[in-house]
């Protein structure tokens, strides 16, 4: 599967939003100027040239991201095709040194916007933002908080919860974004030597998200089932860590998990 920066189908929907200017000049130009007053220019190195157009795309991503994750605001504020196309920017300007934290932070206002509601996106909503999704971009440098978050978020907000009549668009993009959620939490539980910021909080919202999937109806797909046998050996590594809670909920999952198909456990 082509997991470039572009998106899961592969085509970057990303607009001009300013964000980049055509030469160094412009940059100059813009960063030089107060009020009504112009100051005198210089030739900016290139690497101020790109700090400014680095420093104001993260003001309007951060922009973005605060007015999407306002319990007031409508769910239309989730769906600004301007969102999707900073975070496509985002990815793809850092490369492998983008740690996810956008998308995180995207996904779990998509969870506070269905917390607001009290319940988990419709059908014609699910549609809606998958329309998005096609292009959230997940890969393996995506540090533990961000895959944790984005996962549990997504899943808890109802994202791929299988609706009747299915529609295909919507299946198809769910079953992509999961795989590359899969796939890049198994290698980060796989990784030598092991994460340091893998934490206990993390493991079981991971295993409680899984549940919640196959408990909604999603199929135990292959992938599926290889990130939970690379959690398992955290578990037992992180068992003096989980609190009462976390235990109850890892029991739960578990259980779960092991009554729609999944072989392995904890003590296996």
């Amino acid at each position: 599967m082509n997991r470039s920066s572009a998106g899961i189908s592969g085509k970057s929907t990303r607009s001009d939003n300013g964000y980049n200017q055509p030469n160094d000049h412009a940059a100059s130009s813009r960063c030089g100027r107060y009020g009504h007053a112009t100051v005198k220019q210089w030739d900016d190195p290139p690497r101020i040239a790109q700090w400014c157009s680095e420093f104001f795309a993260a003001l309007s991503s951060q922009y973005l991201l605060r007015r999407s994750v306002n319990p007031a605001q409508h769910f239309n504020a989730l769906i600004q095709p301007e969102i999707m196309d900073d975070l496509v920017s985002q990815s793809g300007r850092f490369g492998h040194r983008y740690d996810g934290r956008n998308h995180s932070q995207y996904a779990s206002s998509i969870k506070k916007y269905t917390s607001t509601a009290k319940r988990p996106l419709n059908r014609a909503e699910q549609s809606q933002l998958m329309h998005l999704l096609q292009n959230f971009t997940v890969t393996r440098s995506w540090n533990w908080r961000s895959l944790t978050t984005t996962f549990h978020s997504l899943t808890s907000a109802g994202v791929f919860t299988p609706h009747k009549p299915v529609d295909q668009r919507v299946k198809l993009t769910q079953a992509a974004l999961l795989s590359t959620l899969f796939e890049a939490i198994t290698f980060k539980c796989n990784k030598k030597p092991q994460v340091e910021d893998i934490d206990a909080r993390g493991i079981v919202n991971l295993l409680w998200a899984m549940a919640k999937l196959v408990d909604n109806g999603q199929n135990q797909t292959p992938e599926l089932q290889q990130a939970v046998a690379a959690l398992l050996p955290h578990v037992n590594a992180k068992k003096a860590d989980f609190a009462p809670q976390e235990i109850a909920n890892l029991m739960s999952a578990m259980a779960k998990l092991v009554d729609n198909g999944q072989e392995q456990t904890p003590g296996s």
